[in-house]
């Protein structure tokens, strides 16, 4: 595992001005089958220069804010087991629930394949395909809100700038600065918004049900179940049926989420299914036969590269910030 660095080691800027870092805790986690655990922690990602998530050589690393506090994660993803060591006050918390983000209660028993045969290859190629679950309700939802109705390089880099400038430095021995999201996202001013990029519609989404984190994360726990999930996400103020998936993806690996509204989903199911594009009714038409297991069928269709040829240019992005 990543070596600890000597106490007073200097940066580029001169000495570090963390303290220096206790021994990390460490752990290793067998999947009890065929776990692709890389594929079900990078789902998590946000974007190639995501702040709280690289790879650095076979070492995956990943920062979080648990209830505990912030913890990074490093982890050594083998055929058979995970090594895994965490540092910071919510290493022992990242630790317990490292069988969850890799994929061990994500269920794919009564999934029938073979309803269609680009499905049952796909599931035949990637039996270890497994949904991961990060149990961080709040976070997950934030970085969905980001991703509404832009572009993923938009959102993407609203969420690096963000998380990097309002966000807390994150322990350990970290291939590069890494950072945990903000505990204070309803206390972020709106130039600082601005300068990021995200549009205000949005960022006043972010900033209002910050002031409802506690509440949220109370009531949204695993336990409650998918239904129940949709009822509270969709009862918040700009929280629509596509932010409502995209959580439930992220936060609790739900098998059956389906992101109704994206841009680009419905047309790449249809193209998968049936060689052709589709509406969402269309799309749901199509997943119903596996429904319990709509997203599994997703993510096995993008694991199939089955992608509709490009025939336009790509969508260009706008920026309305002040040059």
């Amino acid at each position: 595992m990543p070596r600890h660095p000597a106490p007073g080691a200097r940066t580029a800027r001169g000495r570090d001005p963390r303290p220096p870092e206790r021994a990390p805790l460490e752990t290793e986690y067998r999947p009890s089958g065929p776990t692709d655990v890389l594929r079900a922690v990078r789902h998590q990602q946000h974007g190639a220069h995501d702040p709280t998530m690289t790879v650095s050589g076979d070492v995956l690393w990943r920062v979080t804010r648990t209830p505990l506090g912030v913890a990074t994660l490093a982890l050594r993803i083998g055929s058979t087991r995970v090594r895994a060591a965490a540092w910071g006050a919510g290493a022992a918390w990242a630790l317990d629930q490292l069988p969850r983000l890799c994929g061990a209660d994500d269920d794919p028993d009564g999934f029938d394949a073979s309803r269609h045969p680009l499905i049952a290859d796909a599931h035949h190629r990637h039996r270890a395909l497994r949904l991961g679950a990060t149990d961080r309700v709040f976070d997950d939802l934030a970085s969905a809100i980001f991703e509404q109705k832009v572009t993923g390089l938009q959102a993407f880099g609203a969420w690096r700038s963000i998380v990097t400038w309002r966000g807390e430095r994150a322990p350990g021995p970290t291939p590069r600065p890494m950072f945990a999201p903000p505990a204070d996202w309803h206390m972020i001013p709106s130039w600082v918004w601005h300068r990021a990029g995200l549009e205000p519609p949005q960022s006043r989404t972010v900033v209002a049900t910050a002031r409802r984190r506690a509440s949220l994360e109370r009531t949204l726990t695993a336990d409650a179940g998918g239904e129940e999930h949709e009822r509270v996400l969709t009862s918040l103020p700009g929280i629509g049926p596509w932010t409502s998936a995209e959580t439930r993806i992220r936060a609790f690996g739900d098998p059956d989420a389906v992101s109704v509204g994206d841009y680009h989903l419905c047309h790449t199911v249809g193209y998968a299914l049936t060689g052709h594009r589709t509406d969402d009714d269309g799309m749901l038409e199509l997943l119903e036969p596996w429904r319990g297991h709509r997203q599994r069928v997703i993510r096995l269709i993008y694991a199939a590269g089955a992608f509709e040829p490009r025939r336009g240019p790509r969508l260009h992005p706008e920026d309305h910030r002040d040059r």
